[in-house]
């Protein structure tokens, strides 16, 4: 069936369907799911367990170790990496990359089950294992409520509400809150008074605990009814909490609780985090998206409700934005389109420069249906526009014109020729129908690796091969019936050029005797070719590499790091005259200071920081993007200058599966000295590079112990064990929790401890009081310790894969991570490993190869499916081989490029050498094609061969100038220039390749001689 000939007869029909694909274009463009990036999915769970009073070591021998063997047994486990610190096991669980978000919840199930299987070999004192497999989720809407004047339980309860109504918002799945302070109730006692008194804290303890229970009372029947009996008298206010009586024991006396202590309402110290915007105290609101909504109406539909709330605010808090990710997802759409209706615009003006503006208006008419019905498929198939998806469309744009200018063109010299119009159209398909499809489809394949990529890189360029495919597929249908309908209607040949060659002018003749030249020495032309393909491969090491590049989102991040042990007060004092400073950038329009923890993940590729009281990050929003790199270095310059004791680290937002530091060096080995040993000696090497920054390593500083030794022989003597004395220890300084105040729905901790000026003396160790469960005579400790004293443990101790691993870390201070590591590399494998210890590099390099490797598993299906399309367009195997020939020769033109403008080689370069193979085999597939056609149409081989060169010379020129000039936007753009380069000068080369190298080859093997002239 000859479509063309059908759309033609059909007419009407086929323009009724033309303005139907483009009205659920643009319906489409405006309704499908739009975000900065893609989705994928972090296929990682955390296994957080407390085992409150353990050393590090403790944690790691008796609980770290347990879990890391039971979840070792899961299939489809990749990696299973723990942190083990004073009194907390933290266990990261990697899925393998190959699973998809569907399969996710059973291997959550299983994991949570294996946990539950081992839990009873666990010690007692070890608190029941938490799993949060939402260990990933994005809070793309992060508020801040700020306030002046009010407490933090005012600030909690205003947010609390607010949390609420946005859990009623459209498309809102979660709201969490960031920097909650808890509230309690202080009871301080002295402990020297309460020995005066006779009084021990078990007293005092029982009368708090018992007095605020919730009973039972039972329930009495009253005829027909049946009523609850209670006991009132639970406390009501803290002032009731003082008239607590408390009995003095044995003496039957009794005491109110206010006289012998200070009953305060306060909040639990020390304060595990803290939040701060723009200077003021503030708590954090972060909303999630649910899955499959649109990004932009929830944020638009937050930011409504929240217009509407402010009014209900009290005067003095105020709601301020840290991320709102709609705003960012509609801003890079703004650009990406622009960046496509600007190379639109090129494609456009380019057509109608070479082929006339009939021409050109057709082929552009039919540029703008395939992108309308693109969309159309696209919104059909849940494909979101973003990042990558609206890049595919950029890439394919050259391939989406080549098919219709193939078309176009036929058409328009068989109408020279002097040829009827339908039988132009019906000739046309015929003779390019086929070849055309077959290169259609070998081009799209080209992308093919990335879609069976199984891992995290795969996933988040997926869209990438579905939107070129369709795009293309859409180009090619199109181009064989609306183009020729369109072609039907409206080419118009001059009557001036009817009956003459179309191929008779200048240009043509010109590119005919070069050819002719390039054949006759053909040897020649081959040499140089292959002198130049080994130029550009031994000049290829000298090519930057890089994984993905930094976003160019206009937020920073600051990693304020202090020495491991360091009061979380410190860590907020040092933030609060950094914010001071920084707000008086011009480039910065707000800071959000996050104490004790990193922020909640309102960025996919931003991994927060674990809980730590010696740490603090900021969020910098910069005005302009353009000044991220500026505002980089002057609070670099601050932080040099003014805090030369914090380990601070100044980044851009990463970008996909981004690693934590870009060059790592992972020392694995069963002693933890000799890692340390190892580390220091890299670290050392490290900051011998002048282009590396940010050196440290992920086990942090030895943190300081103060140890009691107790006595055994003492304590037996008066009755008082090793778990009175540690609890004697946590009363005087922390205190303890003695029952519950009930406020609404809070429930407020009563904690016992001594005044302030009884918590902060070491030297008053030995006199603190200890009691035993019998007695009400407290013991001094003095008497039951044998002696005090300061020693120092690991802070952290880090696995990987059931192995103590210490990662050496740092960031280039200059150039890429692969530069980097290259340099250091040398000095720091020639480190003498002992017997049992390795070392393997991660960071950039990992992640790079991994992804590699991983598009690699692809690459024998795509090229055995490219094969087979091509050897059943021929069926034959020379024409084939021909084009296997040819491509590898465009590595010329990517090593030029990427020499020349200094862009590095990364994974978006390789997507687009993939890319560039495509559009080369497509060229070739057509002229080779044409070639055949024209010898099996009884024309000499050697004229056949020229000939239908220069017929292909306009067409090939027209697609690649296309390609490459609606490249250009892309050059600019930081994501998109490796692979905008790529093509660019790649393609360029490529174009000389079609047009000079495949005729040549094809006369070498086809033993087509130079006929005289």
């Amino acid at each position: 069936m000859n479509l063309a000939e059908l759309s033609i007869k059909k007419r009407a029909i086929t323009q009724f369907i033309v303005l139907l694909l483009f009205l659920a274009g643009a319906y489409s463009y405006f309704q499908m799911g739009k975000l900065e990036d893609p989705e994928f999915t972090l296929k990682t769970a955390i296994v957080i367990t407390q085992y409150p009073g353990a050393s590090t070591i403790q944690v790691e021998e008796e609980v770290t170790d347990v879990l890391e063997t039971a979840i070792q047994q899961m299939e489809s486990l990749k990696h299973v990496r723990s942190m083990s610190r004073p009194g907390l096991s933290v266990v990261w669980v990697d899925i393998q990359e190959s699973k998809r978000a569907r399969e996710l919840p059973q291997i959550w199930d299983d994991l949570r089950k294996k946990i539950r299987d081992v839990s009873s070999t666990l010690p007692p004192g070890v608190k029941p294992s938490m799993v949060r497999d939402d260990f990933g989720d994005v809070y793309g809407v992060f508020l801040t409520v700020t306030s002046d004047g009010f407490s933090y339980a005012e600030l909690k309860d205003q947010v609390d509400e607010l949390r609420k109504e946005l859990l009623l918002v459209k498309n809102v799945a979660k709201v969490e809150i960031w920097g909650e302070q808890r509230e309690c109730i202080y009871v301080d006692m002295s402990s020297t008074s309460l020995a005066e008194r006779g009084i021990p804290p078990a007293a005092v303890f029982n009368a708090l605990d018992k007095q605020n229970l919730v009973v039972d009372s039972g329930n009495i029947n009253l005829g027909r009814e049946r009523v609850r009996l209670a006991v009132n008298g639970e406390f009501n206010s803290v002032e009731a909490v003082g008239n607590l009586i408390v009995s003095r024991g044995a003496s039957d006396k009794m005491v109110l609780l206010r006289d012998i202590a200070t009953i305060r309402k306060g909040y639990i110290e020390p304060v595990t985090k803290q939040m701060r915007f723009n200077g003021r105290p503030s708590l954090g609101l972060a909303a999630s998206t649910v899955s499959g909504g649109n990004v932009i109406e929830m944020g638009e539909a937050v930011k409504a409700r929240i217009a509407e709330l402010k009014q209900f605010l009290p005067v003095g808090m105020e709601i301020s934005v840290v991320a709102m990710q709609s705003d960012l997802v509609q801003k890079s759409i703004d650009e990406f389109m622009m960046n496509l209706g600007a190379a639109l615009l090129i494609v456009v003006a380019l057509l109608f420069l070479f082929m006339g503006v009939r021409s050109g208006m057709l082929i552009g008419l039919g540029l703008l249906l395939t992108i309308a019905t693109t969309f159309l498929v696209m919104r059909m198939l849940h494909v979101d526009l973003q990042r990558i998806s609206l890049g595919a469309l950029i890439i394919a744009l050259g391939m989406l014109v080549d098919n219709a200018i193939v078309v176009t063109e036929s058409m328009l010299i068989k109408l020279q020729l002097g040829k009827s119009r339908m039988d132009a159209a019906k000739e046309t398909y015929s003779e390019t129908a086929w070849p055309l499809l077959g290169a259609t489809i070998v081009a799209a394949l080209a992308f093919l690796p990335v879609y069976l990529a199984d891992n995290n890189t795969g996933e988040f360029c997926e869209s990438l091969f579905v939107v070129v495919g369709v795009s293309l597929l859409v180009s090619w249908l199109l181009a064989m019936t609306v183009s020729a309908l369109w072609c039907y209607i409206g080419l118009k040949v001059p009557e001036n050029l009817q009956g003459k060659d179309p191929y008779a002018g200048i240009f043509f003749t010109t590119y005919k005797k070069m050819l002719d030249f390039c054949i006759r020495f053909r040897w020649v032309t081959l040499a140089v070719m292959g002198a130049l393909l080994v130029t550009a491969v031994v000049n290829f090491k000298y090519v930057d590499k890089t994984f993905f590049p930094e976003s160019r989102r206009p937020q920073l991040i600051v990693d304020y790091w202090l020495p491991e042990g360091t009061n979380v007060d410190v860590v907020s004092d040092d933030l609060r005259k950094l914010e001071r400073t920084l707000l008086n950038f011009s480039a910065i329009e707000g800071v959000a200071s996050f104490v004790g923890g990193g922020g909640t993940r309102f960025y996919l590729s931003l991994e927060p920081e674990f809980t730590n009281s010696s740490y603090g990050q900021l969020i910098l929003n910069i005005n302009d993007p353009e000044r991220l790199d500026e505002t980089i270095h002057f609070v670099q310059k601050e932080l040099d200058d003014n805090f030369l004791y914090a380990e601070p680290r100044v980044r851009k937002f990463p970008l996909g599966a981004a690693s934590k530091f870009k060059v790592e060096a992972r020392f694995r080995g069963p002693d933890r000295k000799v890692l340390h040993d190892l580390a220091e000696k890299a670290k050392l090497i490290m900051r011998a590079e002048p282009t590396a920054k940010d050196v440290r390593d992920d086990w942090r500083q030895p943190v300081k112990v103060i140890e009691a030794e107790y006595s055994q022989a003492r304590g037996l003597r008066v009755g008082v064990t090793r778990e009175d004395v540690a609890l004697a220890m946590k009363r005087g300084y922390d205190g303890v929790p003695m029952g519950v105040y009930r406020e609404g729905n809070k429930l407020l901790p009563i904690i016992m401890r001594p005044p302030a000026n009884e918590r902060h003396r070491l030297e008053d160790m030995r006199m603190l009081q200890v009691y035993n469960k019998k007695s009400p005579q407290g013991v001094p400790m003095g008497q039951l310790v044998s002696d005090v004293t300061t020693t120092w443990e690991e802070s952290t101790i880090r696995r990987r894969d059931h192995q103590r691993t210490i990662t050496v870390q740092c960031d280039p201070r200059v150039g890429t991570a692969e530069t980097l590591r290259r340099k250091v590399k040398p000095a720091i494998e020639a480190l003498v490993l002992p017997a049992g210890y390795t070392l393997e590099w991660g960071g950039d390099w990992d992640k790079s190869n991994e992804s590699r490797s991983y598009v690699a598993k692809g690459l024998p299906v795509t090229f055995l499916v490219m094969a087979l399309v091509v050897v059943m367009l021929f069926n034959a195997y020379r024409q084939p081989l021909i084009i296997a020939l040819t491509v590898p020769l465009s590595i010329i033109g990517v090593t030029s490029g990427l020499l020349i403008t200094g862009q590095p080689f990364g994974f978006l370069a390789l997507l687009g050498f993939l890319s560039l193979s495509g559009m080369l085999i497509k060229n070739a597939v057509i002229l080779i094609d044409q070639i055949d056609a024209e010898i099996t149409g009884g024309k000499e081989p050697y004229a056949a061969v020229l000939e239908s060169s220069v017929s292909r010379i306009r067409p090939v020129l027209m697609a690649a100038m296309s390609t490459v000039l609606g490249m250009l936007p892309l050059v600019i753009d930081r994501f998109w220039a490796s692979m905008a380069v790529t093509i660019c000068f790649g393609l360029t080369f490529a174009t000389v390749l079609t047009l000079v190298v495949v005729p040549v080859l094809y006369t070498l093997f086809f033993k087509i001689k130079r006929m005289p002239q």
